[in-house]
């Protein structure tokens, strides 16, 4: 799968290098997740073109999940410059992750 992630080294090496990024966390037989992640796409590749997102499967590789204190699916992780700046879980809200996202995104982005 495309920007699919499978050690805590290339991810950490991808999300210190952006910008911006977001981290979705999920497990193929979860159904929240396969039903939020193409909602969640749209809204980066429509609204926040210059992020970066990238995908971690948490049942292949929870020990990625647990390094970053991910216990549930879905998880969304949100950075900006390096650092965490949201984490979602479980019940997701698309337009309450846009609207946090746009604050910063704008800040960062819209020179």
């Amino acid at each position: 799968m495309k920007n699919e992630y499978n050690s805590i080294e290339k991810l950490h090496e991808i999300i210190s290098g952006e910008k911006g990024l977001l981290a979705y966390f999920y497990s193929d037989r979860c159904a929240p997740c396969v039903s939020l992640r193409p909602k969640v796409e749209t809204l980066v590749s429509e609204y926040f073109q210059d992020m970066k997102m990238v995908f971690v499967n948490s049942e292949a590789h929870p020990d990625i999940s647990a390094h970053y204190g991910i216990f549930a699916n879905p998880c969304i992780l949100v950075f900006f410059e390096g650092h965490e700046f949201r984490r979602y879980s479980k019940y997701i809200s698309i337009s309450q992750l846009g609207s946090d996202i746009q604050r910063v995104y704008s800040l960062l982005f819209d020179n």
